[in-house]
């Protein structure tokens, strides 16, 4: 039954207390439920496998550290469900393949790896010893390893992270997509040459000093719910908040925080003192707009705005960007945004008043084609009045996986630097490649000229996250072996190669004891902080094996004579590994000795945030000329942004519930202003399809229903991955390569 109702005004609550309950007892059971949920990002437990959002220090940590999806997120994991293997017997390849996503995702953990033969119709199970086998059949058959392609999901722990890239490299190839190309490398590539790291300069103290904080293009109630409590710790303190974004989200409108008495019965904290409902696309125009406004508050009162001693001491191309900046088209930034230009000049005014100013971001910028602009864009602004490296002050993406930053650190990238792979050389006494390999988009290109012949995936559900639905399944199906390490099904698992694998593994929940014992694993959060995750519930069946064991077993097979690398010490006792990263990646010198020396782990060293030192071509925070860049459109065409519902996290799908924007029942929905509606000559209710237009190639979402809602006027949004067939693996963002899932040129056609 769909039932749509009026979109809510307040996160959070009871509400979220009695749906995180909810879940959990139905997947868990009450005992079980109560035992996970204690543990949850507590010292000594096991960090949450949902978003990157950072714990706060040990000592101001509260009972239940956790938020109503993250509780979602551990259940499915920790769930009493398990897909037996009369299950894979009883259906076939098609069967599997007509349950819908959410479906596959309710059926339980999967307890033995599962073996599609070539030319079979059905998974069958197989033993761990001839699992391996195929692999690495498969592997050494090839003439080029870079036919061969290693997904890496954000949810693999740094140790797993290192052995992973540490096999593919002996392996031979850098091909290393992995989820952060489809999310936030917008975000480090434009950190990464303005201030010298893709790192974000903010801890979660920093957030809560700040005077202003600008929430761009993020959803934290759904997609950060625990980012609420420190904007609530923030606003009280007296920090303004503004939210910009095309859909009114009601967790910065009001929160009911669970975790105190008010929010059970009190009125909530108001957060957002602004809401700027920016037309998508339209981010760049408004900092460039900012920034021309501070420009010429200083002209008028000199010395009262800009930080000039930060800017003359820590900055290069000030003058160039000030010059470019002098003149602004204000007819087009106000036909960019949607906003009008007084809206501007208010939100400008909070940045001459405020002397701390944090700017928070997410995929609604980074998913852009103009994403690294729109970063340096916000950078300049930043500069402008010295807010980096300084209390309550900085740049802050707001990263969605768990340990996706993590990863990166521990070179899950198909473009490593040479020092970094200088360091791996000398550690394993083995030559890394140094070719460049593919990335997401990379990936999706190769799949579609049939160009990948093993495709190996560490977690994550590939299939659907990417653009180019269509495009993928079938490149998938043509490669000769599919290789899935999971915890449970999803759509990966049923678009296969000739042969396919799923190799079930421990989940970020599960006890993992080896030979040497009790085993621990890290995570780097969205902030920096590191520190120790420890499973305590009794693994689905006793052969599950950990990711680093998957990884250590296959590397014996396939490259066990490539450098001095013990593959079986390293399955056995975790600490050697790490010994290994603290010489390998940076900031994680003596690694062990630091996560073990500082309870609830650390804080990895930032030099722009820590020194005002900037590692970048010039040894200076750089300021960036950017043209004017925004999306006409054409009449009756609009501005589609995919996103998440409420009771999603990535590609999984919890229940069908959007409590927050009053939807439940259905996916199948496109969100549309009402007087877009009216003048297009649709209703609301109506079924229609969405087709996308790039480059003259149409792409079709079929059969969805229109739902009436307060966003920008020429905006409309619809939920991913089922909107994925929309997007053009050709359609990505400039400077870093990520699929544009904001901004598509879409027209709704009535279904007749």
């Amino acid at each position: 039954m769909v039932d749509i109702e009026h979109p809510k005004k307040k996160a959070a609550g009871v509400p979220a207390v009695l749906s995180s309950f909810k879940f959990g007892f139905r997947e868990m059971g009450p005992t079980r439920t109560g035992k996970v949920f204690l543990k949850m990002n507590q010292d000594g437990g096991f960090d949450c496998p949902s978003c990157a959002w950072p714990d706060p220090d040990h000592k101001r940590k509260h009972a239940a550290e956790f938020c109503e999806n993250g509780a979602k997120a551990v259940a499915w994991e920790a769930t009493r469900k398990r897909v037996p293997r009369a299950f894979f017997a009883e259906h076939s390849i098609d069967q599997l393949n007509q349950i819908s996503e959410y479906e596959l995702g309710k059926l339980g953990r999967i307890t033995e790896p599962m073996l599609l033969r070539a030319g079979a119709t059905h998974y069958e199970p197989v033993g761990w010893e001839e699992a391996f086998q195929v692999v690495a059949r498969h592997l050494k058959a090839l003439v080029d390893p870079n036919d061969a392609v290693f997904y890496t999901s954000g949810r693999t722990s740094n140790e797993a992270a290192f052995l992973y890239q540490l096999f593919v490299r002996a392996y031979g190839t850098n091909n290393l997509p992995d989820c952060s190309n489809m999310c936030h490398e917008s975000s480090g590539t434009a950190l990464s040459r303005v201030i010298g790291s893709g790192k974000g300069a903010v801890t979660l103290e920093m957030l809560e000093e700040a005077e202003l904080i600008v929430v761009v293009g993020q959803n934290p109630g759904t997609n950060a719910p625990r980012m609420l409590s420190h904007l609530e710790i923030a606003k009280k303190r007296g920090a303004d908040i503004v939210s910009v974004n095309p859909l009114p989200e009601p967790g910065l409108m009001n929160f009911k925080n669970p975790q105190r008495p008010s929010g059970w019965v009190g009125k909530g904290t108001e957060l957002a003192d602004q809401h700027l409902q920016i037309r998508i696309g339209g981010d760049q125009a408004l900092f460039l707009a900012v920034g021309h406004l501070l420009l010429q508050a200083e002209a008028a009162a000199p010395g009262t705005v800009l930080d000039k001693a930060f800017i003359d001491s820590h900055t290069s191309g000030y003058e160039v960007y000030a010059k470019h900046n002098a003149e602004l088209d204000w007819a087009a930034v106000e036909l960019a945004t949607g906003l009008r230009r007084a809206e501007i000049e208010e939100f400008t005014q909070r940045f001459i008043k405020s002397k701390a100013t944090v700017i928070c971001w997410a995929m609604g910028l980074t998913q852009h084609r103009e994403a690294v602009a729109t970063i340096t864009e916000i950078v300049n602004v930043l500069l402008l009045q010295g807010n980096i490296g300084k209390p309550g002050a900085g740049p802050c993406p707001v990263r969605g996986h768990s340990n996706v930053q993590g990863d990166r650190s521990m070179g899950i990238w198909e473009k490593m630097p040479d020092a970094f792979l200088d360091r791996l050389d000398k550690e394993f006494a083995f030559t890394a490649p140094r070719e460049h390999g593919v990335d997401a988009a990379a990936t999706v290109q190769r799949l579609r000229d049939g160009a990948v012949r093993v495709f190996f995936s560490m977690g994550g559900n590939f299939a659907m996250a990417t653009p180019d639905t269509e495009v993928v399944h079938k490149g998938l199906r043509e490669c000769d072996l599919t290789v899935q390490v999971s915890t449970k099904l999803n759509r990966s698992h049923t678009v296969t190669g000739r042969e396919a694998l799923i190799l079930p593994t421990l989940g970020r929940t599960d006890h993992d004891h080896t030979p040497n014992g009790p085993q621990s694993v890290t995570v780097e959060d969205s902030q920096g902080a590191v520190h120790l995750s420890t499973g305590n519930l009794t693994p689905p069946a006793p052969e599950l094996k950990s990711e680093i064991g998957i990884v250590c077993g296959l590397a014996a097979l396939v490259v066990p004579e490539v450098g001095q690398i013990p593959w079986a010490d390293f399955a056995d006792d975790y600490s050697l590994i790490r010994h290994r990263i603290g010489r390998v990646c940076d900031g994680y010198e003596n690694f062990e000795e630091r996560l073990r020396a500082n309870e609830g782990g650390f804080l990895l060293a930032h030099a722009a945030r820590d020194k005002r030192e900037f590692k970048t071509s010039d040894a200076k925070a750089q300021f960036s000329a950017n043209e004017l860049s925004w999306l006409p459109t054409e009449p009756g065409r609009l501005l589609l942004q995919t996103m998440r519902s409420h009771d999603q996290f990535n590609t999984t799908i919890y229940g069908l519930q959007d409590r927050y924007r009053g939807v439940d029942g259905t996916r199948q929905v496109v969100f549309v202003n009402p007087d877009d509606l009216k003048a297009l000559g649709l209703k609301d209710g109506q079924r229609v399809d969405i087709v996308s237009e790039f480059k003259g190639v149409e792409r079709r979402a079929a059969g969805y229903r229109l739902v009436s809602f307060p966003t920008a006027r020429g905006c409309v949004a619809a939920y991913y991955p089922e909107t994925n067939v929309l997007m053009a693996a050709d359609d990505v963002a400039k400077g870093s390569n990520t699929p544009v899932a904001k901004g598509l040129t879409v027209r709704l056609e009535p279904v007749t």
